[in-house]
């Protein structure tokens, strides 16, 4: 259970360091978070789903961002610090938000609703403007992702 809170706790420690510190702080900040995961509660494997979710955030927000969803004050790409975030935010798959995955409904709702939610807090910090059809597009991908994790703990738990 304390894994768990350390978990979510970090998460949002590396959320802040990454939204209001930009990348100066984001490089640190997820280096340390992720090096202390993978030590302390990471399971074999684990990194492939940090590097996955790396990659799935490159592309995804890369995307928004080459459509014009996303425009950052002092960067005409996607900066580093937003990038981050996807790793960071899979440090918690299979711990702080493991209960999730077997309620796919609130799983897709908790997508729906948190993923736009993050994005324009972050927004608001970061002085980063959002488009308004990238925030529903950022609906549809988080509720996506959500779901695909919970049908895929519901196949594992079935496999077991």
């Amino acid at each position: 259970m304390l894994g768990k809170v350390i978990n979510a706790l970090a998460f949002q420690v590396g959320w802040l360091a990454c939204v209001l510190g930009g990348t100066s702080w984001a490089i640190p900040a997820v280096g340390v978070i992720v090096t202390l995961h993978l030590a302390w509660l990471g399971r074999p494997g684990e990194w492939r789903w940090l590097m996955g979710f790396a990659l799935l955030g490159a592309l995804v927000d890369g995307a928004l961002t080459y459509a014009g969803g996303m425009r950052f004050t002092g960067s005409a790409g996607l900066p580093l610090w937003l990038w981050l975030l996807w790793p960071l935010f899979a440090t918690t798959i299979h711990h702080s938000l493991a209960w999730l995955w077997s309620h796919p409904w609130l799983a897709v709702l908790g997508g729906v609703l948190g993923g736009p939610s993050s994005y324009l807090g972050g927004a608001r910090l970061a002085e980063v403007t959002l488009a308004p059809w990238a925030v529903a597009v950022q609906a549809l991908v988080w509720g996506s992702l959500c779901g695909w994790l919970a049908f895929r703990a519901a196949t594992l738990r079935r496999r077991a």
